[in-house]
C-alpha cells in the first residue's frame, strides 16, 4: 500500500477531516507532507507522529518514556525493516521474529495499544492477507495480533478482512 494511501487512513481512524494533502519523493516514494504552516514533513512516521498530535491522541505514541521509546523502535522496524522487503523469505523471518516477540504480548508495546501497532498492521496487511491457513497457524501469535489490530474501531477500514477462528481453548486460529 503506497504511504499516501496508508496516511488518509491513519487519517480517518484518528478521527481528522481530509485535507492533507501528500507528494512522494524519490525513487522509494517516501512520503511528504506540505504543512499550512510551516515546512514540510518527510517520512511516514513523523508524519504519522505528527497527524496523531494533530488529533489530540499522543497516549498512541506512548504513555511512559519506555513506552515511547517501544514506540518508536516500532515505527524504525515499519521503515527499515518491513517497507522494502517484498521477498517470501524476508517476510517469513519478519514474522517469525515478531511471532516471537508477541508471545506474551497483546500489542507491540505490552498492553497499549499505539502508533506501532497501526502501522505495523498497514504494512503487513499486504502479507498477512496472501498468507496460507499454515503459514496462520505457524504464526499464531502475529495472528492473534492482526485479529485483534483489524477489529479496533476505525482501523481497517476498507482492506480486506482476514478471516481467523478460535478453537475451543479460544486460541486464534486462521480459517479456510
Amino acid at each position: 500500500m503506497a504511504a499516501a494511501a496508508e496516511l488518509s487512513l491513519l487519517e480517518k481512524s484518528l478521527g481528522l477531516s481530509k485535507g492533507n494533502k501528500y507528494s512522494a519523493q524519490g525513487e522509494r516514494q517516501i512520503p511528504v507532507l506540505q504543512t499550512n504552516n510551516g515546512p514540510s514533513l518527510t517520512g511516514l512516521t513523523t508524519i504519522a507522529a505528527h497527524l496523531v498530535k494533530q488529533a489530540n491522541k499522543e497516549y498512541l505514541l506512548g504513555s511512559t518514556a519506555e513506552e515511547k521509546a517501544i514506540v518508536q523502535q516500532w515505527l524504525e522496524y515499519r521503515v527499515t525493516q518491513i517497507d522494502g522487503h517484498s521477498s517470501k523469505n524476508d517476510i517469513h523471518t519478519l514474522l517469525k521474529d515478531l511471532n516471537s516477540y508477541l508471545e506474551d504480548k497483546v500489542y507491540l508495546t505490552g498492553y497499549n495499544f499505539t502508533l506501532a501497532d497501526i502501522l505495523l498492521y498497514y504494512g503487513l496487511h499486504r502479507f498477512i492477507v496472501d498468507l496460507t491457513v499454515q503459514e496462520k497457524e505457524k504464526y499464531l501469535n502475529v495472528s492473534r495480533w492482526f485479529c485483534h489490530i483489524q477489529h479496533y474501531p476505525g482501523i481497517r477500514q476498507h482492506l480486506s478482512s482476514v478471516v481467523f477462528i478460535k478453537n475451543r481453548d479460544g486460541k486464534v486460529l486462521p480459517s479456510h
